[in-house]
């Protein structure tokens, strides 16, 4: 390793850290839209040398060792094929995915928190099929009563997702930065247009 590359890097070791990997599946799709599936560059540095991934894309900075010089992948393929979840884990995540982020009551975004639409004070559970994100005013309005006698209704019905409609709820909301080298991956099976 030569002095100079030793000490930019550890003059600035955040430099690195801006090169995750996408990871995509061995069919190349993303393992996961949102959060989208990403590796830092370490690991995914770890798993081309254990040959468990192939690099499809790579970055144009390298990282080398006494023997090796490799450029930091960008793109990295799955060697296996890992089966998608079909079941969706209720979560407060997964829940504002589902009802994308926006107050199933007026529509408006940030500042979430759930609601059970038959509150719990009259024997509503926790569960897909009853809670839904809303903002805090709204929340704050329903309190405790049933959505008729607090005047309000509800954008769409509280059900549970399946995983494949998680997964397309996930791609409308992309990360902050999105690499050049992922864009074909990323929509890959969006329609053409002629």
């Amino acid at each position: 390793m030569n002095a100079e590359f030793r000490t930019e890097f550890v003059r600035e070791p955040a430099a690195l850290k801006q090169h995750p990997a996408l990871v995509l599946n061995a069919d190349y799709r993303p393992l996961s839209y949102y959060p989208l599936s990403l590796w830092p560059w370490q690991e995914a540095v770890k798993a081309a040398f254990l040959d468990r991934v192939d690099i499809v894309a790579v970055y144009d900075e390298v990282v080398r060792s006494p023997s090796t010089v490799i450029r930091i992948p960008s793109v990295v393929v799955l060697k296996d094929y890992v089966k998608p979840q079909k079941r969706v884990a209720f979560t407060r995540f997964n829940l504002f995915l589902r009802d994308e982020f926006r107050c199933q009551y007026c529509g408006a975004k940030g500042d979430l928190t759930f609601d059970h639409v038959v509150p719990r004070s009259a024997g509503g559970v926790t569960s897909w099929q009853n809670v839904v994100a809303a903002c805090s005013s709204c929340n704050l309005k329903k309190g405790s009563k049933p959505l008729h006698k607090a005047g309000m209704s509800l954008r769409k019905p509280p059900r549970q997702p399946g995983a494949e409609e998680m997964r397309n709820v996930g791609r409308k909301f992309p990360p902050n930065y999105l690499h050049d080298s992922w864009m074909d991956f990323l929509y890959w099976d969006a329609e053409l247009q002629a």
